[in-house]
């Protein structure tokens, strides 16, 4: 690895705060499997993701986002998850790739978690500069070995321009397009158009936010097998979810 060359990476202070993980479960609901795990921001004893995010700062950005990975594989690791850890990332608290991707692998073989099960999810609703240079980070992340995934697909300031530069191994569906699509045609078209487009250019689909049976449902007739949501597990502080822990929905209802 080269020298770093940024002050922040060099002098890589300590945070000044603590929080740990909840982890929400992302299913494959044709195979009743749990696919991964996405690792979700909370205070030390469970409190809200807005008493940790409310004191990152411009001048904390890039330690906090390092601290994330870093303590998001700790806690996998110690939880034994065999499924994928999916982690967020701050597009704009990244520098050099190759560089501010060190403290990762770091952290990935000391406490031996393989980077194949690591997804890295970018928040398309954070605000970009410039495309391009999200497009390159998540290629150089690909490039190491690690998924690759745009979350809320659908809003915010990526979207289409994005896939047209990159494309990701998968996209979640925006939750405001999930909340009662079995009601809403306009959305089940959508919908069906994106998988199409995204089929074509080998990226998998995610449904995020799904919260009723009505939804799945639906989802699951337009041929969509991966969700997340609230219907079928709300994130686990500090644990991972199995199998057996989920409530699989049948066709004859919840």
């Amino acid at each position: 690895m080269p020298p770093l060359s940024c002050s922040q990476c060099r002098d890589n202070e300590p945070l000044g705060f603590q929080f740990s993980y909840a982890f929400q479960p992302i299913l494959n609901v044709a195979n009743r499997e749990v696919f991964a795990h996405e690792a979700l921001v909370r205070g030390e004893r469970g409190e809200s993701a807005y008493s940790v995010l409310a004191r990152v700062n411009d001048d904390n950005r890039y330690q906090f986002d390092q601290s994330c990975r870093v303590r998001a594989i700790q806690i996998a690791s110690q939880l034994g998850m065999a499924s994928r850890l999916s982690i967020n990332f701050l597009p704009n608290a990244i520098y050099k790739p190759e560089l501010c991707i060190r403290t990762t692998l770091e952290a990935a073989k000391s406490f031996d978690f393989p980077i194949d099960q690591i997804i890295f999810e970018t928040v398309e609703g954070e605000e970009v500069e410039d495309g391009k240079w999200l497009a390159e980070i998540l290629r150089e992340y690909k490039r190491i070995g690690f998924t690759t995934a745009i979350d809320d697909f659908g809003a915010g300031f990526a979207g289409l321009n994005l896939l047209a530069d990159y494309q990701p191994d998968i996209i979640k569906l925006d939750m405001d397009l999930i909340r009662n699509v079995h009601e809403s045609r306009p959305r089940q078209a959508i919908i069906k158009g994106v998988e199409r487009m995204v089929e074509e250019l080998g990226i998998v689909m995610i449904a995020e936010g799904v919260e009723t049976y009505e939804e799945y449902r639906c989802l699951s007739d337009l041929g969509i097998s991966l969700m997340q949501g609230y219907y079928f597990s709300k994130p686990l502080f500090e644990a991972k979810a199995s199998e057996a822990d989920i409530p699989w929905p049948d066709c004859a209802g919840s």
